[in-house]
């Protein structure tokens, strides 16, 4: 075993934070490479990713191409052991697989081969799974698609967002990862095919997938609405305007005269809403142009809702 490693690690968001804090307290990190800085708004002002910013108060060498390819021959010459990945956001060619002499290892959200992707987490609520966690796996050319070393699960419970999911999972990462990589330094790892006639994907969220359906059934709402939450958030068109929907409950009503997407009760906590297989009642929305709120707050300014179709 190589008692201190040479490292480099690549990965992009919030959920790679802990992982990346999770070695430097641990490991020396030669290098950080992350994506390049993205305006933010109005202004469109730079801002870095979450990893560049521990990368920078850790004083760690930080690399942001906009293409992999262009960093080639930097990585090469820091000659790392092993290259460690967590939501880099993009794909690496093999020519840069190759350089590892103990390979390239990524923390993946899902128990593999479920969930291979790059929404991995927002899926496993949206698609009604009763357990997801994280894959520690050696990285191959395909998606998510090379040979597992460990793992660690999680229940989804019936109250989990996509946000608390996130944040458990993110820990669940650091811990495995640190929990595993002595013996991947070592070369003692178990190596595990994945089941190729088990696999699922979990591609990454886009806009038609935000929209609520009212012919699907109050628990698939339920999912998607939980799943979306805090980010990018589940929304409908009332009066034509978007209305974002961060939370909901469920309703033993029928309503079978009302039409699908009608509003067709009003709560103390909320409005009732026509679906497929009954009601649900949205507790939490965000009206065109407005904060989020309790959507009691919203029928205190809006008497006139019932009867109104949702779209």
């Amino acid at each position: 075993m190589n008692i201190d490693p040479i490292i480099i690690f690549m990965g992009t968001p919030d959920f790679s934070v802990p992982v990346l804090e999770g070695l430097i307290q641990n490991y020396k990190v030669k290098a950080v490479v992350t994506q390049p800085d993205k305006p933010f708004g109005r202004k469109g002002e730079l801002r870095p990713s979450p990893v560049k910013k521990v990368a920078l108060k850790n004083n760690i060498l930080c690399m942001q191409p906009n293409k992999i390819k262009e960093i080639i021959a930097d990585i090469k010459s820091i000659n790392p052991d092993i290259i460690i990945t967590c939501a880099y956001g993009q794909i690496l060619p093999k020519e840069l697989l190759d350089i590892p002499k103990l390979g390239c290892i990524n923390v993946h959200a899902s128990l593999l081969p479920k969930l291979r992707g790059g929404a991995p987490i927002h899926h496993a609520i949206i698609d009604g799974y009763d357990k997801t966690g994280i894959t520690v796996m050696y990285m191959a050319e395909g998606m998510d698609d090379g040979d597992i070393i460990s793992t660690s699960e999680t229940k989804i419970t019936d109250f989990d967002t996509a946000s608390s999911l996130h944040d458990r999972l993110s820990e669940m990462g650091k811990n495995l990862l640190l929990e595993t990589l002595p013996s991947i330094l070592k070369g003692t790892n178990k190596r595990i095919k994945q089941n190729e006639d088990e696999v699922t994907y979990a591609y990454v969220i886009k806009r038609e997938d935000e929209k609520i359906d009212f012919n699907k059934t109050q628990k698939a709402i339920n999912n998607q609405i939980r799943g979306l939450n805090s980010f990018p958030g589940a929304y409908c068109l009332l009066d034509d305007q978007i209305m974002k929907v961060w939370s909901c409950r469920f309703s033993e009503k029928s309503f079978n005269q009302a039409q699908i997407g009608e509003i067709t009760s009003l709560y103390k906590d909320g409005f009732g809403v026509k679906t497929s297989d009954g009601e649900i009642i949205f507790t939490e929305i965000q009206p065109a142009g407005k904060s989020k709120m309790p959507a009691s707050n919203f029928i205190n300014g809006h008497k006139d809702l019932i009867g109104k179709i949702l779209k």
